[in-house]
């Protein structure tokens, strides 16, 4: 069997054909007579041109975004995974295949390679796509454009990457008698047999090979990624939340410049290690973040960023937030390898369950201001910590309140990766007043307290908290319900000017007390 026996060309249905097509289409079955058959009739049009799909035609990696998308549903699928990857890379891609679940619609196209895909079909240009993903992903992306005379790509057998897409493409089409456009390492086995090399989002490496070693090359323009997208992706405007590790500091009142350089530092381990699990929560959510109003707009989901890096980033912070939590003490280190596996069960189990993931938020939000009082080596009121626990799960309510109210307001159908439906708002909305009604009442019995009694000068201004925190949580409430809160009540509690002042006075008042 010849090499255009093996390898083929899907040709798209009939109803899917782009006007300008390719006279003479032709499909693996196609290939059975002389290879110059197959090359007459391209010659006889103008030069087809060949686009590469992941990190090309679209911002994203569907390999990445399939393994991502399985583990979060079922974790223990790694094992299959590792199973198919010892059969082939391409087994591999035919196991994590899953085309129920797959809308090509809400991919992040490349504007500015559609833009010369229509460009080059309007010269009556045939255009195909050739990629690296599995056959049923790519059929339906190629399905879904209608811009391609047909498509290659892998089946369970063939991995069309590198050398095996190359010999594909000069099998079918002849010896630089293609134009492409790619974008990676594995695409400098095909440039060396296109009559043009097109390349966007190639790295510094790749690059400079290209330089070197092609004549006719072109770089087609694309926006990088930069410190903006990364700070999103790490969503640094959240490390505000590590400033908890600095209440046992307060409470304790221990105000010297080593314990505040303590917690300074564990509030950066905290921060780092966050960030790896946003990272790598975005990672699984990223086909469901596609569909959300606002989340569609993250750096992963908008593919801003490449999920290849994101993948990299997550190791790399969480590795230097151990280090740095191993220089405070062996304790806060447990502390924080406790909060990373708390965190990383809530992304990959416990955020699909209902009622158990605000559990979990609030859980975490209170490990903070455990890990402040083990870096500090103090104790802390059992009646504070149940208040922290009450109020921080009345903030996670709040937060799904929200997320229910954005999808209902824009009609959306239920989240696939949450244990809610968008009726279930009402009722969340009423638990989110309850708890935050019970911390008040917490707090209230801790001003009371014999610690506090023995802890503060003037405990009865802590009576006057009460009243503020009562404020702030039914006017969240309100304009919650409004529809006119961030997705997240802690970043809306720091840009909000009111919240900004009943924080203020609450602080003032605690002060005040000692």
């Amino acid at each position: 069997m010849s090499r255009s026996e093996q390898y083929a060309i899907h040709p798209l249905p009939a109803h899917r054909q782009p006007e300008t097509s390719l006279e003479g289409r032709f499909s693996f079955q196609d290939l059975s007579g002389p290879e110059r058959e197959i090359r007459a009739t391209v010659m006889e049009s103008p030069r087809p041109l060949v686009v590469d799909l992941d990190g090309t035609l679209i911002r994203s990696d569907l390999l990445i975004e399939a393994a991502f998308a399985q583990l979060g549903q079922r974790p223990h699928a790694i094992m299959g995974m590792f199973r198919a990857m010892r059969e082939g890379k391409s087994v591999l891609k035919d196991h994590l295949s899953s085309p129920d679940d797959f809308d090509p619609s809400s991919l992040p196209y490349d504007e500015t390679v559609l833009h010369y895909i229509r460009q080059a079909r309007s010269a009556g240009r045939p255009v195909y796509l050739a990629s690296a993903s599995h056959e049923r992903l790519v059929g339906a992306v190629a399905d879904h454009l209608g811009l391609f005379e047909g498509w290659f790509a892998t089946d369970k057998t063939t991995n069309c990457s590198g050398a095996v897409k190359a010999q594909m493409l000069v099998d079918a089409f002849g010896n630089k008698q293609f134009d492409y456009i790619g974008n990676d390492k594995a695409d400098l086995e095909v440039w060396p047999h296109a009559a043009k090399c097109l390349a966007i989002r190639t790295n510094g490496r790749v690059g400079r090979t290209m330089a070197r070693d092609f004549e006719d090359v072109e770089h087609l323009h694309h926006e990088q990624a930069g410190w903006k997208d990364w700070a999103r992706l790490m969503r640094v405007h959240q490390y505000a939340k590590n400033a908890l590790v600095f209440v046992p500091l307060i409470t304790a009142q221990v105000f010297e410049l080593e314990a505040l350089l303590t917690v300074i530092i564990a509030a950066i381990a905290f921060s780092l290690c966050a960030s790896s699990v946003y990272i790598l929560n975005d990672l699984v959510d990223i086909r469901d973040d596609r569909s959300h109003p606002s989340k569609r707009l993250r750096p992963l989901a908008s593919g801003a960023i490449p999920l290849a890096e994101a993948v990299l980033a997550v190791p790399i912070l969480f590795g230097i937030s151990i280090a740095v939590a191993s220089a405070i003490s062996l304790p806060f280190l447990g502390v924080l390898l406790g909060y990373f596996a708390l965190t990383t069960a809530y992304s990959f189990v416990l955020k699909r369950m209902m009622i158990a993931d605000v559990l979990a938020l609030a859980s975490l939000y209170t490990m903070r201001v455990v890990g402040g009082a083990v870096a500090l080596g103090v104790s802390i009121s059992p009646y504070l910590l149940a208040f922290l626990v009450a109020w921080f799960l009345s903030l996670a309510l709040i937060k799904r309140f929200v997320e229910l109210g954005a999808r209902k307001k824009a009609h959306l159908a239920d989240s696939t990766s949450r244990d809610y439906r968008n009726d279930d708002m009402f009722m969340v909305g009423a638990l989110a007043a309850a708890a935050g009604l019970q911390a008040v009442t917490l707090f209230i019995l801790y001003s009371t307290s014999e610690g506090a009694q023995t802890l503060y000068s003037r405990p009865e201004l802590l009576w006057f908290v009460a009243p503020v925190l009562t404020f702030w949580l039914g006017r969240a409430l309100m304009i919650a319900q409004r529809g006119e809160m961030h997705d997240d009540p802690v970043v809306f509690a720091l840009k909000d000017k009111i919240s900004i002042i009943s924080l203020a006075l609450a602080g003032a008042m605690v002060v005040g007390a000692m």
